[in-house]
C-alpha cells in the first residue's frame, strides 16, 4: 500500500495512493499536471536520521574509511522539500551534489529498538535525496540547509528493504546503480543502532546512505531517483 499526502483546495489529506488518485477522508483526489491535487512530502518528520558512508563502493570512490559502526549526521524538519517541488541551488554554495537514499518511515514513539523488532515500528519505506553542499565546512554546513532533503513521492508500506534494484537519472543520465543489499549495514541494523541513543516519533525519517557516484548538480539538471517496489522521486534544480 502506497501512503500519501496531497495538498488539495481543501487542505492537505492523507490517504492511500493508486493510478494517480489519493483515497483520503473527503474523497478522492487526481494528482498530476491536470489534477486537483498535488503531492507533498509523505511525512513531516522531526528530524532526518542519515546514515553515511554506507556502501563500500562509495567508500572506495571517495577513499573513505570503512567505519566499524553507522556513521550518521542528523537534518532538521527544514530540510523538508516536496516530491516535485523546485530544488533551490544556495546562493552561498559553489558545489551541489545529489544522492539518491533509501528510507525509513518511523510509524510510532520508540527507543532502543531491538533490531527484530524494527519492523514493527517502521511505517514503511520512500526515497530522499541527500543534498550535499560539498564545498562548505563540516557536514552540518554542507547537509543541513532548508531545502536539503527532498522527500517521497509516497511511503511504500508492503517492501523489503534488503534487496531493492535502484537508479539516478539526471538530465537522463543514469548516475547512480545499485542494489541495497550492496549496503555495509542494512536497513533494520541501523533504525535499531540509532534508537539507543534516540527517541524517534512518528514521521521521523532514517536514510541509509548513498551507492556510488554521488555527483554534482546545476541549476537546469532534471533529478530522478527510483527504488525498486516504491517508485520515483523527481525535483529540478533552479537558481536561488
Amino acid at each position: 500500500m502506497r501512503l500519501a499526502r496531497v495538498r488539495t483546495p481543501d487542505g492537505v489529506r492523507t490517504g492511500t495512493y493508486e493510478d494517480g488518485t489519493v483515497t483520503a477522508d473527503g474523497g478522492a483526489y487526481d494528482v498530476g499536471v491536470d489534477g486537483e491535487a498535488t503531492l507533498v512530502a509523505p511525512t513531516e518528520p522531526s528530524a532526518f536520521y542519515c546514515v553515511g558512508r554506507n556502501y563500500a563502493a562509495t567508500i572506495d570512490q571517495m577513499d573513505y574509511e570503512v567505519p566499524d559502526e553507522p556513521d550518521w549526521f542528523i537534518k532538521p524538519p527544514t530540510a523538508l522539500c516536496d516530491p516535485g517541488a523546485d530544488v533551490v541551488y544556495p546562493p552561498w554554495c559553489a558545489q551541489l551534489t545529489y544522492a539518491g537514499e533509501l528510507a525509513a518511515v518511523i510509524d510510532r514513539t520508540c527507543h532502543d529498538v531491538a533490531v527484530s523488532d524494527v519492523p514493527d515500528v517502521v511505517r514503511g519505506y520512500t526515497i530522499v535525496n541527500d543534498l550535499d553542499a560539498i564545498d562548505q565546512p563540516k557536514r552540518t554546513a554542507r547537509k543541513a540547509f532548508d531545502g536539503a532533503a527532498p522527500l517521497g513521492p509516497w511511503i511504500e508500506t508492503d517492501v523489503d528493504p534488503t534487496d531493492l534494484r535502484m537508479t539516478t537519472h539526471v538530465g537522463g543520465e543514469r548516475r547512480q546503480s545499485a542494489r541495497t543489499s550492496q549496503m555495509l549495514f542494512a536497513p533494520d541494523e541501523v533504525v535499531s543502532f540509532l534508537s539507543e541513543r534516540y527517541t524517534f516519533r512518528p514521521g521521523d525519517v532514517v536514510a541509509f546512505g548513498s551507492p556510488a557516484n554521488p555527483g554534482d548538480v546545476e541549476p537546469g539538471d532534471d533529478v530522478e531517483i527510483w527504488y525498486e517496489g516504491i517508485g520515483t522521486l523527481r525535483n529540478v534544480v533552479v537558481e536561488a
